[in-house]
């Protein structure tokens, strides 16, 4: 061997017909099974190739593969290991020239089969499927790096070599599973190698890591086909840990291809089992969960368009469901389809919002108008969720889980400014919600309101509807309140007052509700409250407070109550925010006598299970409620605007009772414009009432439109019955009259400008100067020293 060597570096020409012999000998051993001669000629050709290193190689090469081709082809085992491992020995060779000519289209079939392998003996089998991952490994690290080689990317070679390496890393997962694990990686050999899903994950890797921009999707389809043709999306363990090595192995700017393709497979498997659809929406999440933090452009809005349809697809398969099992016997059956389709709902529900969650805050924002643009309300176009065919049930249900996903993608979120976290689109359709019939609705709506207001992570504190005897214990977080945020309240202050004040009155709130409610002022109080803000919210109190002892809408005696104790809970807490002692001394002497004669007004008692509930509020003991009176008095001084805490707070009137099937209020009570205004003198506050009647007089356009009508009606029939040369007489006078104008205005606009010299003026043909004096020339006011 060593002569053979000398004798091949010295004369490289010769290296071509060497190899041809030792091709031809091997050749004639396999066929006649002289094993021990095909070893030597294997291990000569392995010694030649790692000796030489010259430009003639190249022939050389090509009987080399030959002959591990013919080995690879035998059906003997220890024949394709050995050809295998010298594939592999060759494919480590760094060649200085790539090969224009050479093709591995058969080593990938070969290679791909043996991973296959289902020989009887369980260690001639793991042997085999180890060497044809190794080959399949030393067919990517040659071919991956040439350039000439990119034929390695194709469909036809990706749909081998992917599924081959899967199949042995779901091998093992399946022997791990039935309880008969796998050997352990190392337990066979010290590095660990001979375990085939080892072998197979870190080639798959490697592969991924590989792959170019333009070769994403060929790399990504074969794994998606392949779950599919053994169901591994229920359960989809092993496809949620393929796309995590995915997601890990690529590079970072590939992943939003990966997310793309797992998306365009959930299209293209709508019609599947909740189940599998499910898998597939857990491993989407698994991939954004990853990727999220570098995700860019419109891949983000692509992802939650995708989701939202497919939510509303399940939806829609759920109601479908529930419809013809309520017209057929088969309930069981139906249920579970139902409770099925929940899965594929909450998994949905998560993704949204794990992935909203972790975006950038700028996205965050675009992502929340994004969702907020697809809930349904009442009145108001939604385009793609189209609500008719779902019917109310249906709308409930898509309403209930996009606002879950929105209270998921708005927690964390801390915006520098109100105006920018809660723009109109955003905020106007939120609260049109909030004034819907419906408490679970109404509770969500409170709750992606605390995610957004709550900058300062205050709401734990806060937790649960109570008298808080010592609110400087809680330690509250705040920050001097910005002009923004000022500016923001001044804006859509009465909006965030109006719909507490209609959400207190809804007749199905719970104990939640009023918990939500006393959050949501709290933490109006500490983000957004300067000494205006204080004055609106006392003002809003008190509103309360009358609306449940007037009872004019005959709510229920609980919703009264709760009312009573909301606002004695807020009106505690706010008196020791703004640490005004007489206020707080006022506000703890109610709550004293309410503990001692009236327990039910008071949040502690009243949201109990089995407390006593009367049958009347007493509206004659004034000692048991908050006086304006006496709130004034305290807050008289620097500061407080006192004098505007008599003007009683009425919230003002919108579309919004149109937009969500309520009867509107306007017919119930007067509407009051408040004429604030710190000049006037006088202590007694205009206030000018505009009724109903008065309101309605101003808009009835009736007798306006009768008289157009009749207008309209005499000129059709002036010109349908008058002589023609009446028509031509009222045309021609038309026309005159419009010349007459024109030139009017011609003569004003064209005239030329005065001069002491004259002015020369046209009429009836001749002409005319007129010499103007200077001193009465009107000069422009620019030309006058």
């Amino acid at each position: 061997m060593e002569k053979l060597t000398f004798y091949a570096v010295s004369a490289p020409e010769k290296l071509d017909r060497i190899g041809a012999y030792l091709a031809e000998r091997l050749s004639r051993d396999v066929v006649r099974h002289r094993y021990g001669n095909v070893v030597i000629a294997m291990e000569a050709l392995d010694q030649l190739l790692m000796a030489c290193h010259s430009q003639s190689i190249k022939p050389f090469v090509e009987s080399f593969l030959q002959m591990v081709a013919k080995l690879l082809e035998s059906r003997e085992p220890d024949l394709q290991v050995l050809g295998t491992n010298s594939f592999v020995k060759f494919a480590n060779i760094e060649e200085d020239t790539p090969s224009y000519h050479r093709r591995y289209d058969f080593f990938v079939s070969q290679f791909s089969a043996m991973c296959h392998s289902t020989h009887e003996d369980t260690e001639t089998r793991t042997r085999i499927r180890v060497a044809g991952i190794k080959g399949l490994q030393g067919v990517v690290r040659k071919t991956v790096n040439d350039e000439l080689q990119a034929i390695i990317w194709e469909p036809q070679h990706m749909d081998k070599l992917i599924p081959s390496m899967l199949f042995n890393m779901q091998d093992s997962e399946d022997l791990d599973r039935a309880g008969h694990p796998s050997t352990p990686s190392g337990s066979v050999s010290q590095d660990g190698e001979e375990n085939p899903a080892a072998l197979a994950e870190s080639c798959f890797r490697e592969l991924l890591g590989r792959a170019a921009y333009g070769n994403m999707n060929n790399a990504v389809r074969p794994v998606l086909v392949h779950l599919d043709n053994h169901h591994l999306w229920d359960p989809n363990e092993f496809a949620v840990s393929c796309f995590r090595i995915i997601m890990y192995s690529i590079q970072a700017q590939h992943s939003h291809h990966v997310i793309q393709q797992v998306l365009n497979h959930l299209d293209t498997h709508n019609k599947n089992t909740p189940r599998a659809r499910a898998g597939i929406v857990q491993v989407l999440l698994e991939t954004v969960a990853i990727a999220a933090k570098g995700s860019v452009g419109p891949t983000v809005l692509e992802v939650f368009n995708t989701l939202l349809k497919h939510l509303r697809m399940s939806v829609d398969f759920e109601l479908g469901e529930s419809s013809r099992r309520n017209s057929s016997t088969s309930v069981s059956s139906g249920r579970g389809k139902e409770s099925e389709e929940r899965i594929v709902q909450n998994a949905i529900i998560q993704t949204i919002g794990f992935f909203g969650g972790n975006l950038p805050d700028y996205q965050r924002a675009e992502v929340m108008m994004f969702i907020m643009g697809k809930v349904p309300v009442y009145g108001t176009p939604c385009h793609t969720l189209d609500t008719v065919k779902i019917g109310h049930q249906g709308t409930k249900r898509i309403q209930t889980m996009l606002l879950s996903s929105l209270i998921m993608v708005t927690s964390g979120f801390k915006s520098k400014s109100m105006a920018a976290a809660l723009p109109s689109p955003f905020l106007d359709p939120l609260f049109s919600i909030s004034l819907m019939e419906d408490s679970e609705l109404r509770q969500l709506v409170f709750e992606i309101l605390h995610n957004i207001i709550d900058r300062h992570d205050n709401r734990a504190k806060l937790r649960g509807i109570r008298i808080i005897p010592n609110v400087a214990a809680l330690k509250i977080k705040r920050e001097k309140i910005s002009k923004q945020d000022v500016a923001f309240m001044k804006k859509h202050g009465q909006q965030l007052y109006r719909h507490i004040y209609l959400g207190c009155k809804e007749e199905d709130n719970v104990h939640k509700n009023f918990e939500l409610l006393f959050t949501t002022l709290a933490i109006l109080t500490i983000e957004l409250a300067n000494e205006e803000v204080v004055i609106d919210l006392i003002r809003l109190s008190i509103a309360l407070q009358d609306m449940a002892l007037a009872n004019e809408e005959s709510m229920p005696m609980f919703i009264r109550c709760g009312i009573m104790a909301l606002v004695a809970a807020y009106l505690n807490f706010l008196s020791q925010m703004i640490a005004n002692p007489p206020f707080c001394q006022h506000v703890s002497k109610v709550i004293e006598l309410r503990s001692m004669d009236a327990q039910h007004l008071l949040p502690e008692h009243i949201f109990r299970d089995k407390c006593p509930i009367p049958e009347s509020l007493d509206k004659e003991d004034r000692l048991l409620y908050f006086q304006t009176a006496d709130m004034a008095e305290c807050l008289a001084g620097p500061g407080y605007n006192a004098e505007r805490l008599s003007i009683p707070y009425i919230p003002q009137v919108t579309d919004e009772d149109r937009l969500t099937r309520r009867k509107s209020f306007v017919d119930t009570i007067s509407l009051q414009v408040d004429i604030v205004s710190n000049s006037l003198p006088d202590k007694s506050q205009l206030a000018e009432e505009i009724t109903f009647e008065t309101l309605k007089k101003a808009i009835d356009t009736t007798g306006l439109e009768e008289q157009e009508r009749e207008k309209r009606r005499q000129v059709m029939e002036k010109f349908q019955k008058a002589p023609f040369e009446e028509i031509a007489a009222h045309c021609e006078s038309k026309a005159n009259m419009l010349q007459d104008r024109l030139a009017q205005i011609f003569e004003l606009t064209i005239r030329p400008p005065p001069s002491p010299s004259g002015v020369v003026s046209i009429s009836s043909g001749h002409t005319q100067h007129q010499s103007v004096p200077v001193y009465e020339m009107k000069f422009p006011d620019l030309c006058v020293y």
